[in-house]
């Protein structure tokens, strides 16, 4: 419409306030409103309304968004998809300007979508912003000096103007009022599970700093998840014995008041550890807080045990691997070489049964040794013609060299299958361990007999590191397997015959007595309510609890015992005799040995028991990423490792407690 000729229209009767944003002309018989800010026209008649007008300047992409919550309507103003903001500027020289409400826009074919979000000021809040930050921090490992970081302060400013910027010691004190919140809860969890908890023991070191000790939980939980917590993270004092350091676990165990609840504790595969377990053992075991005398507590590192295997051996190859090593630097020197390297594969037929290339291993994996001497004993012609063709290629392997590099080869092909078993699951339970470490066992002893005295020196020495690691975990392996459905006691009688010959039949009663024995403490409760119902015995008779005697309380003991057997071999048979007597469980790919358990706990809630404390043990202790690595664990974080070590555990711990929570939601 052109309206050249058309007339200002003012009027009183003109109250609605959208017409402080539009002129109201009249053309003729024709009242059109125009919008001030893009100069639409829409209908200015008074038989339209205003709603039309009042909608056109919530979309106006040209007027400024100021002022646009006094043209809703209370229905818009009150739906579930408003979001409450703060109006400001976003040059920190000005100051900011009064809350405004603005559209959520959506861009769908060149229209705006109507859904509105209301913005208020002073809905943004403070301390729940601080804490969120701390928990970014702690999640992802940022260092916490970044809070006072200009490029940060800048972004988190112009980002929304309202929050206070934190100083160090804020965030600090922050995440620590974090970590007092979440370990109450981790404390709650760990009062009411309704089984035992095992430990694993790790060394950390920081750069410059020293070590600190990382002390974790592992349990089944109620719903038949296995988990763990990182309770602890301490720093070690070098000056400590191993009497202190024992003393530093049992302290960290009562803080968290778990000293009753404990199972088992896992550390490294090192003589070194000995007397520091043996100490916490025969603590707890005065207490009458483990089963079968402490039996079962001690546990060795799987993994840790293959990783020192592994390096037994590659130790023994070293002069070998060395020139392996020069060799596939050489080829790689210069691409002439490397295209006459390819030139001899082919003449001697090695690219027809292989197209991988010649790597250099990392000093740091040994698993990467592994894979260099594999890929290098597939080129062995080659590099043999190699030799003979240029002058320049001063290394060489005996044909000695070549074998015992094969053989090595071998032996680590195995450990590498193993590690990969152990840690193809986030938290794999103790059943599967027993069958691998036998394989293992069985190895050994071929190796032992190579007509190869080298070869069977090297074999003598992994032994001799695996016999020290049989004499304390044989035993936990076997039961771990016996509550495995679909093998039972069968796995441990395929396996024994093969280990120990004639002997077998004696070490196969051995387990099933143990394993009689867990099932009998089980079934009569703890020694500690063993305990307690002796205590409560000689109260009844006017007795005081004071004054019971050690011997008194072993008396009591028994006699629980004695009328447990007795009554067992006068009603039904036991869960243990049931569950045996059972057929074997099928063999399947997808088997999940603690829903198996979940499923038939009433049908044996006893053993279920044992099963719960049992397969909760961390065999080994020792993360995927980790599985093949030559040294121990890192503090990556060197802003954290250099804060105090209070800090330091509040942010370790934390870590763990939120990293676990975050995985359970759904993204």
């Amino acid at each position: 419409m052109e309206l050249s000729d058309a007339v200002a229209v003012k009027s009183s009767r003109l109250k609605s306030v959208v017409w402080n944003d539009f002129d109201r002309v009249k053309k003729g018989d024709t009242f059109v409103a125009i919008c001030r800010h893009c100069k639409k026209k829409l209908s200015g008649s008074s038989t339209s309304g205003t709603s039309h007008l009042r909608n056109h300047l919530i979309r106006c992409q040209r007027r400024s968004s100021h002022g646009i919550s006094q043209y809703l309507t209370p229905r818009e103003k009150k739906k579930e998809a408003t979001l409450a903001l703060a109006n400001v500027t976003m040059d920190q020289d000005q100051k900011m300007v009064e809350p405004l409400t603005i559209l959520n826009y959506k861009f769908e074919q060149g229209q705006l979508k109507d859904e509105l979000v209301t913005v208020a000021k002073g809905n943004m809040d403070q301390r729940r912003s601080q804490l969120d930050l701390a928990r970014m921090i702690i999640l992802h490992g940022y260092p916490l000096s970044m809070v006072e970081h200009s490029g940060f302060k800048l972004f988190l400013k112009n980002l929304q103007p309202l929050f206070e910027l934190v100083t160090f010691d804020k965030v600090e004190a922050d995440c620590k009022e974090i970590y007092v919140k979440e370990r109450q809860k981790v404390y709650e969890v760990l009062d009411k599970l309704p089984g035992k908890i095992s430990l694993t023991v790790d060394l950390w070191t920081a750069a410059d700093v020293g070590e600190y000790l990382c002390l974790s939980g592992h349990y089944v939980d109620e719903s038949w998840q296995l988990k763990k917590k990182v309770l602890n993270f301490i720093m070690m004092d070098p000056s400590h014995t191993e009497d202190m350091h024992s003393e530093d676990i049992m302290n960290c165990v009562k803080e968290w008041d778990i000293d009753r609840k404990l199972f088992s504790m896992t550390v490294d595969s090192y003589s070194t550890t000995d007397n520091m377990v043996f100490r916490i053992r025969d603590q707890l075991s005065q207490n009458r807080f483990l089963y079968c005398n402490g039996q079962l507590f001690e546990i060795r590192c799987a993994v840790n045990l293959v990783n020192l295997m592994a390096r037994d051996a590659l130790d023994a190859l070293l002069d070998i691997t060395n020139k392996i090593r020069e060799s596939i630097r050489y080829v790689r020197s210069s691409q002439l070489i490397q295209n006459k390297f390819s030139e001899l594969a082919l003449q001697a037929g090695v690219v027809c049964e292989t197209e991988r290339c010649l790597l250099l291993d990392s000093p740091s994996r040994w698993d990467t040794t592994y894979c260099m001497l594999e890929t290098t004993l597939e080129y062995r012609r080659a590099f043999s013609l190699l030799r003979e063709q240029d002058p320049a290629f001063m290394v060489s392997l005996s044909d000695l060299e070549w074998e015992r590099a094969a053989t090595v080869s071998s032996h680590l092909k195995l450990f590498l299958d193993v590690i990969n078993v152990f840690t193809k699951s986030k938290y794999p339970t103790a059943n599967i361990y027993f069958s691998e470490v036998c394989d293992i066992h069985l190895q050994l002893i071929e190796w032992r007999n190579n007509p190869d005295e080298f070869m069977s020196n090297v074999a003598a020495k992994m032994k001799g590191k695996f016999d020290e690691y049989w004499d304390k975990c044989s035993l936990p392996l076997a039961v771990a397997a016996m509550l495995d459905p679909r093998f039972k006691m069968k796995l441990i009688e395929y396996y024994y015959p093969q280990l120990f010959g004639n002997g077998s039949a004696e070490f196969v009663d051995e387990v099933f007595g143990y394993i009689k024995t867990l099932y009998s403490e089980h079934s009569i409760g703890s020694p500690l309510a063993s305990l307690d119902q002796g205590l409560a015995y000689q109260v009844g008779v006017g007795g005081s609890s004071d004054a019971l005697s050690i011997s008194a309380r072993d008396r009591f003991i028994k006699f629980d015992k004695f009328l447990h057997e007795t009554s067992q071999s006068q009603c039904s048979k036991s869960d243990l005799d049931k569950y045996l007597e059972e057929p074997l469980f099928p063999l399947t790919a997808d088997f999940n040995i603690l829903n198996w358990w979940h499923v038939h706990t009433p049908s044996y809630p006893i053993l279920a028991m044992v099963a719960r404390n049992v397969l909760g043990v961390p065999m080994s202790k020792v993360s995927p990423e980790h599985a093949f690595s030559n040294g121990g664990r890192v503090l990556e974080h060197q802003d954290w490792s250099l804060q105090q070590p209070d800090t330091v555990q509040a942010l370790m711990c934390c870590q763990d407690w939120i990293r676990n929570d975050v995985e359970r939601r759904d993204y």
